[in-house]
C-alpha cells in the first residue's frame, strides 16, 4: 500500500517532526503518524502550539507556528510523534494589547482551544484545582472510536414529543438516587426505566458543555458554605462534555459515557436535546478570565462597543458576536459535531434573541445565523428550540424568526396558565388561546412552534408555585436580589410548608390542575424533572448556585417514606392518556369549524353551559370539546375530549354537550379525586349531560363508544 505524503514530517521545530498541517477541520484531529492542529486568529502576530505532558504544571514544548504554515487567517501544523493519550495542549498568541480598538492579546496566557473535543481542568466535580495553575482548561485530543451499533435518530414528530427537562448531576445526586456512580451520565442512564415508567419522550439536559462549577465567589451567607456554578451556563468548551459529570472523568472518558448515555435513552424511545448557551461565553467582562476566545481574536468573537467594551446583552458581562461569519461558522460546526458525533436529537438556545443581534446589538430583520441552522443540511432533522427573549429586554415570543423550522418557549403560556389557576379574573379568552396552541402567536407555524410550560429550571418548582407567594433566595449571597418577581404563585393561604389538611389538599389539587392544562393543551409540553413527584426548593425560585439537597432529586418523594404517589400516579395517567389521543397532539391549529364532516367543529368552547362559553371578565370557568374526527388533521381518528377547568373558589354544576348516537361520556379524571383512571378504562358517568365540578378543580371526559367490559 502507497505511503502518503503528508505522513512525513518536513521539519523539526522545538525537537518535534513537524510540517504545514490542513486548515479544516479546526481543532486537533489525529492524521497518520500524527496530529493536525489549526487554530484560527485573524488579527494575532504570532502563534505557537504550547505542548503538555498530561498534569504537568510546566509545558513540555513550544512550537511556533513558522510564517508558511498560515493560510488566510488559520494557523495549521502537522506534529508528528505524539502520545495523544497523554497529551494536553494550547496556544499561545502573540498581538496588541489595545482594547479601545478591540484586541487583548497576551502572550503571557496559554489559551485553551476552541474546538477541543476534552478539555481537562475540573475533571471531577468540585475537587479543588491548583489554582495557580498557568493553564488550568486544558485542551485533549479525542481518539474517537465509540460503537454506536445500530443507533440511529428516532425523528420522533415534535407535536408527539412530552420533554422533560432536567439537570445530569441534580437528577441522580441525592443520597437517595441508589445508583451506582451517583450525579453522573452513567447514574442518569440507571433512571432510564423510571423515564419511561413515567411516559416522557424526550429529555432536555441543562447545559454539557464543558465549564467551571467552581468559578462562583460567593458563599451561603447563612452556613458559609461555598457556592457553585451549579446550573452550567457559563461555557469553556463548546465540542467538549462536562467531564465532571462523568463518573470515568478522573480517566478522560467522559464522552464515551455521555455518548453512552443518548445511546440508551434512543434505545428506551427517548430523544435528547441539549441546552445550549451561545449568546456569552466564560471570559466574563474586562475583568475576566482570558480562556481562548478573548486571546486568540476578541474582535471577531464579542460584540464591543466603539470603545472596545463589550456589550452585555446576555447580563453575565459579555455577549458573543453571533452573527459575525466567523462566529456563525464556530456555532453551526459545534453543533453538526454534537448531532454527527453524539447523535444528538435537538437544542433548546439560552437566551435566543442575542442570536438574531447585529454585533452591535440592533436585532436583525434576517439573521444568517438562524436561517443557517433552520436549513442546514446535516441539522435538518433536528429539534431547533428558541428561548425567545434575552436579558436586555428583546422579548420575541412569537417573533421570533423561525424559518419555518423553530419552535419557542412559550413564555405566555406559563404565565396565563398560572395566573388562571391562581384565580385571577379576566383570563378565560386568553387561556383558551393557550389551550388551543396560541394561534395568536403562531399563524402560519404550527401548534408544535409552541413548547409550553409552566415550570423550568429557572423559576419556582410546580410544589413552591403553589405553596409561596414570594421567593425566598437568602441562600444565594445576593441579599435576596436575584431571581425573578413576577412568579404568579399563589401559597393557598400560608407561606411555606403547612400543616394544615386543607392547605395541603388545595395545594394538591392545584398542581393537578396546572398539569392537567399543561398535558391536554396543543403543542408540546414540557414537565420541570420532580414536579411529578412535588419536589421543593423552598420558594428558592433561582438556584443557579445551589449544588444541594435544594437542587436535587429526592428519590423519597418517588418511592420512599415521603413518597408523593398520587401526584405521580396523576401525572404518570395524563402523559399516558396525551399518548393515548392524537386529537390532543394535532399539529395544525384549531379553527372551530368541522373540516372533516364529522358534524361538529374541530375544537368547541363551553362554559357552565354547553355550547355557551362565558367570556365575561368575572368569569373562572372554561370547558373545550375536541372532536376525534380531526385528530391529526382527519388522517386519523379518536375519541372526543372534553377538558373543563373551574378557577373559582365555588363548585359549579356543568351542563355537557351532547354527543353524536353511540357515544357516552366517560370520567378520565377529576383533580378533585385522589386518581386518574388508566386511558381506555374510563367508567361512564353515571349522570351523562352533567357534571358536578368542584372548587378550583378540573375534569377531564372521554366521549366514546360504550364497552361491555367498561366498569
Amino acid at each position: 500500500m502507497r505511503e502518503r505524503v503528508d505522513g512525513f514530517p518536513t521539519r523539526r521545530i522545538s525537537g518535534y517532526r513537524v510540517r504545514a498541517g490542513r486548515p479544516l477541520p479546526y481543532g486537533a484531529q489525529p492524521v497518520p503518524g500524527g496530529i493536525n492542529f489549526s487554530v484560527y486568529s485573524d488579527r494575532a502576530t504570532s502563534m505557537s502550539l504550547v505542548l503538555f505532558e498530561r498534569g504537568a504544571k510546566e509545558p513540555a514544548a513550544e512550537l511556533p507556528f513558522p510564517p508558511e504554515f498560515r493560510i488566510g487567517s488559520v494557523y495549521a501544523m502537522t506534529v508528528f510523534g505524539l502520545d495523544a493519550e497523554n497529551l494536553e495542549y494550547g496556544f499561545r498568541a502573540g498581538g496588541p494589547f489595545d482594547p479601545e480598538s478591540g484586541d487583548r492579546f497576551d502572550s503571557g496566557k496559554v489559551l485553551s482551544d476552541p474546538y477541543a473535543r476534552l478539555v481537562s481542568g475540573r475533571d471531577v466535580w468540585g475537587a479543588e484545582p491548583d489554582w495557580d495553575d498557568v493553564y488550568p482548561y486544558r485542551a485533549r485530543v479525542l481518539d474517537d472510536d465509540f460503537d454506536w451499533g445500530d443507533d440511529t435518530p428516532l425523528r420522533i414528530p415534535t407535536e408527539d414529543l412530552v420533554i422533560y427537562e432536567t439537570h445530569v448531576r441534580g437528577f441522580t445526586r441525592h443520597p437517595s438516587s441508589g445508583v451506582s456512580a451517583p450525579g453522573t451520565y452513567a447514574g442518569l442512564r440507571e433512571k432510564i426505566p423510571y423515564l419511561r415508567e413515567l411516559g416522557v419522550n424526550c429529555v432536555e439536559l441543562l447545559p454539557v458543555f464543558e465549564f467551571d462549577e467552581l468559578d462562583n465567589p460567593r458563599t451561603n451567607p447563612v452556613t458559609g458554605e461555598r457556592l457553585y456554578n451549579y446550573w452550567g451556563y457559563n461555557t469553556v468548551a463548546f465540542f467538549a462534555p462536562k467531564a465532571g459529570y462523568a463518573a470515568t472523568g478522573r480517566f478522560g472518558m467522559q464522552a464515551d459515557e455521555f455518548k453512552t448515555l443518548v445511546k440508551e435513552l434512543h434505545r428506551a424511545g427517548i430523544e435528547v436535546v441539549l441546552d445550549v448557551v451561545f449568546n456569552h461565553t466564560a471570559e466574563g467582562n474586562e475583568q475576566g478570565p482570558t480562556i481562548s476566545f478573548r486571546g486568540l481574536d476578541n474582535a471577531t468573537y464579542y460584540m464591543l462597543t466603539p470603545r472596545g467594551e463589550y456589550y452585555n446583552f446576555s447580563g453575565t458581562g459579555n455577549t458573543v458576536n453571533c452573527n459575525h461569519p466567523v462566529v456563525r461558522d464556530f456555532v453551526l460546526s459545534c453543533l453538526r459535531y454534537w448531532v454527527s458525533e453524539y447523535h444528538i436529537d435537538g437544542f433548546r438556545f439560552d437566551l435566543a434573541a442575542i442570536l438574531d443581534r447585529a454585533p452591535d446589538g440592533t436585532p436583525l430583520p434576517n439573521p444568517p445565523l438562524l436561517e443557517q441552522l433552520a436549513h442546514d443540511p446535516v441539522l435538518r432533522h433536528t429539534k431547533l428550540i428558541a428561548e425567545a427573549w434575552d436579558a436586555a429586554g428583546l422579548y420575541q415570543v412569537g417573533n421570533f424568526p423561525n424559518y419555518g423550522r423553530w419552535s419557542e418557549w412559550n413564555g405566555k403560556f406559563r404565565d396565563t396558565v398560572r395566573r388562571f389557576v391562581k384565580g385571577e379574573p379576566g383570563l378565560v379568552g386568553e387561556l383558551a388561546t393557550r389551550m388551543a396552541g396560541s394561534p395568536d402567536l403562531y399563524q402560519g407555524r404550527t401548534s408544535s412552534a409552541s413548547v409550553n410550560f409552566v415550570t423550568a429550571h429557572d423559576g419556582f418548582t410546580l410544589h413552591d408555585l403553589v405553596s409561596y407567594n414570594d421567593k425566598h433566595n437568602e441562600a444565594n449571597g445576593e441579599s435576596g436580589g436575584d431571581g425573578a418577581n413576577d412568579n404568579h404563585g399563589w401559597n393557598c393561604g400560608e407561606e411555606g410548608p403547612s400543616a394544615s389538611a386543607h392547605v395541603r389538599a388545595l395545594r394538591m389539587r392545584q398542581m393537578k390542575n396546572l398539569m392537567a392544562i399543561l398535558l391536554t393543551s396543543q403543542g408540546v409540553p414540557m414537565i420541570l424533572a420532580g414536579d411529578e413527584a412535588g419536589r421543593t426548593q423552598l420558594g428558592n425560585n433561582n438556584t443557579y448556585c445551589q449544588d444541594n439537597e435544594l437542587s436535587w432529586f429526592d428519590w423519597g418523594l418517588v418511592d420512599g417514606p415521603t413518597a408523593n404517589a398520587e401526584l405521580l400516579g396523576f401525572v404518570r395517567s395524563l402523559i399516558a392518556f396525551r399518548h393515548a389521543h392524537p386529537v390532543l397532539r394535532t399539529a395544525d391549529h384549531p379553527v372551530g369549524a368541522d373540516r372533516v364532516g364529522s358534524g361538529y367543529p374541530d375544537v368547541s368552547w363551553h362554559g357552565v353551559h354547553a355550547w355557551d362559553p362565558d367570556w365575561s371578565s368575572h368569569c373562572r370557568v372554561l370547558a373545550l370539546m375536541r372532536c376525534g374526527r380531526h385528530a391529526k388533521g382527519g388522517a386519523t381518528r379518536d375519541d372526543y375530549v372534553y377538558v373543563a377547568v373551574n378557577a373559582h373558589w365555588e363548585p359549579h354544576d356543568l351542563e355537557l354537550p351532547q354527543l353524536p348516537e353511540g357515544r357516552t361520556w366517560h370520567l378520565f379524571a377529576d383533580t378533585s379525586m385522589a386518581d386518574a383512571h388508566p386511558p381506555g378504562a374510563e367508567p361512564p358517568l353515571k349522570h351523562p349531560g352533567r357534571y358536578h365540578l368542584g372548587a378550583h378543580s378540573t375534569v377531564i371526559l372521554v366521549g366514546r363508544a360504550a364497552s361491555p367490559e367498561q366498569p
